[in-house]
């Protein structure tokens, strides 16, 4: 079960199919110009460029990674000063980034080795963009965003489009780069195509990520909860809760170095800081500062929705967050605000974990300390 076989996917000649390099970027370059009302000839005369070229980038015909970075930088500006929202701007740029690893993944040349997935930890921003082609699921910037100011023509799609062939093509790659990582030295590598590789509908997804994760016999004590983290994530989206109710129990539990590692995994990768870590050694922090936790108090509260399979874990990283930091209740927030107003609505479901419950009332009990 070493390797994922899947029938070769090739087109014309026996050769690859060509991919389209272009075509998270442009589907969010639409999603600017719809949001900002323009038509594509609109458009091309206030950039100062032909409507085929709008198109083209559009429809990653024309990929706006092949665009001179100082030309970018133009285009950017251009954007900005039309009034294009910065979330939309940064999801330009994670697109542009998701784009390069699509391409590169989907290059049945390049040796797997050479993987730019193992040069740097992800966070999510980027990995939100990088499998909306694959899911279909929006990323955070452009999900419920409001109707385009002017009406589409005809049908569009709802995301950007890559072929079931090419979805294909880009798990059967994250399996064999993972396979070929395992016990090379290269661990980020290695964790972070299994993550991608979760994200595979297959049927034997989750048997293959189980083989995977039996085959890890780490000395590293960062490298095993790396691991029983991953696992524990791959299984709660796919709808599996025990995996996470383990982990939460058994890994996390009250040992204090796990706990940090949890906070300083969540942190980064939520963006609470702005400096890229370029191994996984920071989450071994004992005593982090690179961050403050304002935003990951935003982003926990927000995802207490209690039928989601992260829910328990966000609910114990936001109760060891405010052991950690109880400032954050005392400083005004909306995010403190809305959590005073969840927390007896949570606490009157029935089906809530033992656990879960027990941490709602330890964070009921802080927001009271902050209060007095």
């Amino acid at each position: 079960m070493e390797h994922h076989t899947r029938s070769t996917l090739t087109g014309g000649q026996g050769t690859p199919e060509r991919v389209r390099a272009g075509i998270v970027s442009g589907y969010v370059f639409r999603v600017i110009r719809e949001q900002l009302g323009h038509t594509q000839d609109g458009f091309a005369e206030a950039f100062g460029v032909s409507p085929d070229t709008i198109a083209g980038w559009e429809s990653g015909r024309r990929p706006l990674t092949s665009v001179p970075v100082g030309q970018t930088l133009v285009h950017r500006h251009r954007l900005m000063r039309m009034g294009t929202a910065l979330g939309l701007l940064t999801a330009l740029e994670r697109a542009l980034e998701a784009d390069a690893l699509l391409a590169s993944a989907l290059d049945d040349s390049q040796p797997t080795e050479a993987s730019p997935l193992g040069a740097w930890v992800m966070q999510r921003d980027l990995v939100e963009v990088l499998t909306w082609p694959l899911t279909g699921a929006a990323p955070t910037p452009v999900r419920n965003l409001p109707k385009p100011p002017r009406p589409r023509r005809g049908p569009a799609p709802g995301a950007p489009e890559l072929s079931a062939e090419d979805r294909a093509r880009f798990f059967t790659r994250m399996r064999e780069t993972a396979e070929q990582a395992r016990g090379g030295g290269d661990f980020l590598l290695r964790r972070q195509a299994l993550y991608l590789a979760g994200f595979d509908a297959d049927t034997d997804t989750s048997d293959w990520l189980a083989h995977q994760q039996r085959l890890e016999r780490p000395d590293d004590w960062l490298i095993r909860w790396l691991n029983s983290r991953s696992v524990a994530a791959i299984e709660a989206r796919q709808g599996d809760r025990d995996r996470m109710a383990h982990f939460i129990t058994h890994t996390l539990g009250d040992d204090e170095t796990a706990e940090a590692a949890n906070l300083n995994y969540w942190a980064y990768w939520i963006g609470e800081s702005t400096h890229i870590e370029l191994s996984d050694d920071f989450i071994a922090s004992p005593a982090p500062s690179f961050w403050h936790g304002y935003r990951l108090l935003d982003h926990l509260v927000r995802g207490l929705t209690p039928r989601h399979g992260f829910f328990d874990l966000n609910v114990h990283t936001l109760w060891s967050l405010l052991a950690a930091r109880p400032n954050l209740l005392r400083a005004p927030s909306a995010a403190g605000t809305a959590l005073r107003h969840r927390l007896p609505v949570m606490l009157d479901d029935l089906q809530l974990s033992p656990q879960a419950r027990r941490e709602l009332e330890g964070i009921r009990y802080a927001i009271r300390l902050a209060e007095a």
